[in-house]
């Protein structure tokens, strides 16, 4: 197992750039892995090609080539014991605007069936010394905790390398059982993490066929390499798919302004915010940025889905989403509750709304105290008011002048309206069923009452007719008496006795 760290003072536009961003400025890489799978070898090989070309100072050069990590052919496990390479950090400058800061780690990896240098020749335990230990450990423990300290305190990219057997005295399936374990582990820390397939022939059709099993097992970026051999480009290719692994840190997703404005009681706008929401819930990875593009294309809620941006050094992505003429006539049908054929009809129609909102916003104060208290008063507006001619006024020898106005003012006065409906049924006993049914469906859902048919007829509709005909039964005459009199009382204060003679 390796591990690297690189904190960057400054970046180009370039991938390490870009997880220098995505890793707030520090890159923790921890290789982990099988003994026997190329890991020392793929950090030999990361140094080489990344930091000793760098490196000027040909005492310093030498230095840090003679603490890279050794690797060799055969089942004999090289690495017995972590070792930080180099023992202090070295500071480089990769280009001209740019200067790091790395150090790596060469660490022991998971025993496979068949490997040598684990056990004592007597047999026991081989036991090896960590960074997080006073004490020797056996080598299998050092794997496993030093593998844990590195991915879950230490790493924030994990490097799963594996083989597929093409070199050393190792098949393929020696590897899967640690490959899975440590694939696990990494999943249940959430840590983002790509696997590197060391193989001899990379690209041949094994090679690809291999890396496409994995990746479908794994749901996770494969990339064949031999380790050996590892180019420059070939290691920002592993960055940039680690990048891929990281999950999401901003999706924005712009659509036109109306929509924001739809109440969600809108079919459209609840359709909306549910595909929105399952398809960004499902899928959470940068590499799922074109499959979360393909998902809302096939909702068919839209007419075109674009990623106008990807920036992985942050995690963001942004979409543009368009929609059809037919569904904003659709939702213009909905809120209007009728179908708008034209825009002439569409002009006529918001005329009409205008008008009706200028009523009701005089009465909206009046209906909010009248659902409050169950009375309301519409004031009129100045505009409303009629000013009579001024007159002419003597009061106790002097004079003034009169100023008349009249404006009408809406009362508004909630009445409580019963309705009683009391069928007769027959039998004492054939009532007292029907009346248990009822009430047993009052105490768990009291509405399935209204719904229930009595005679042929449902219960609300019976109910409904009764209150109706009771709000119709106050006369003409009734009605004119009641308004001269609240007249009065409003004009003429309170301070006489008003008496409504029915």
């Amino acid at each position: 197992m390796g591990f690297f760290s690189l904190v960057c003072e400054y970046m180009n536009e370039d991938v390490i750039r870009d997880v220098a961003i995505r890793t707030k400025g520090e890159i923790y890489l921890g290789v982990v892995g099988s003994v026997r799978s190329g890991k020392s070898t793929f950090i030999r090989r990361f140094m080489e090609q990344k930091v000793l070309p760098l490196i000027d100072d040909t005492d310093f050069h030498q230095k840090v080539l003679d603490e890279l990590p050794q690797s060799a052919e055969g089942k004999t496990i090289m690495t017995v014991e972590p070792k930080f390479i180099p023992s202090n950090n070295i500071k480089i400058n990769i280009q001209n605007d740019v200067s790091c800061s790395i150090r790596l780690v060469d660490c022991v990896g998971f025993v496979i069936p068949n490997a040598k240098g684990y056990l004592n020749d007597d047999g026991s335990n081989r036991m090896v010394k960590t960074p997080w230990f006073n004490e020797e450990i056996p080598f299998q423990d050092a794997a496993t905790i030093g593998t844990k300290k590195v991915i879950e305190s230490h790493s924030n990219i994990g490097i799963v390398v594996t083989s597929d057997g093409s070199f050393g005295d190792f098949t393929r399936s020696d590897y899967e059982s640690v490959e899975e374990n440590v694939i696990d582990n990494l999943i249940s820390l959430e840590k983002p993490f790509v696997i590197v397939l060391n193989t001899t022939d990379p690209y041949s059709p094994t090679s690809k066929a291999l890396v496409q099993e994995l990746s479908e097992k794994y749901n996770v970026s494969v990339i064949a390499v031999d380790a050996a051999k590892m180019t420059s480009d070939e290691v920002d290719e592993i960055l940039k798919k680690a990048l891929d692994e990281f999950t999401i840190a901003e999706m924005n997703i712009n659509v036109p302004d109306w929509v924001d404005s739809l109440n969600d009681n809108i079919s459209y706008k609840h359709s909306f915010n549910e595909v929105i929401n399952n398809t960004t819930t499902n899928y959470r990875k940068m590499k799922d940025i074109f499959r979360i593009q393909d998902e809302l294309r096939n909702s068919n809620l839209f007419d075109s889905v674009t990623i106008t941006d990807i920036n992985p050094g942050v995690g963001s992505a942004t979409l543009d989403i368009t929609l059809d003429d037919g569904i904003y006539e659709s939702i213009l049908t909905e809120i209007i509750g009728e179908d708008v054929s034209n825009k002439a009809h569409y002009i006529e129609i918001l005329q009409e709304m205008a008008e009706a909102k200028n009523t009701y916003s005089k009465l909206a104060p009046a209906l909010k105290n009248l659902n409050d208290c169950g009375y309301g008063i519409a004031v009129p507006t100045p505009d409303e008011m009629v000013l009579a001619t001024p007159e002419l006024v003597k009061q106790s020898g002097r004079y003034g002048i009169k100023l008349k106005a009249t404006a009408s003012a809406i009362h508004l006065v909630k009445v409580d309206v019963e309705s009683t409906f009391e069928p007769i049924i027959g039998s004492q006993e054939q009532s007292q069923v029907l009346l248990e049914h009822m009430l047993e469906n009052y105490e768990h859902n009291p509405k399935v009452i209204w719904d229930s048919e009595i005679f042929g007829r449902k219960l609300s509709d019976v109910i409904c007719d009764g209150i109706k005909s009771k709000i119709h039964n106050v006369p003409d005459s009734i009605q004119t008496k009641y308004k001269e009199s609240l007249t009065k009382v409003v004009n003429e204060g309170k301070g006489g006795v008003i008496a409504i003679v029915l």
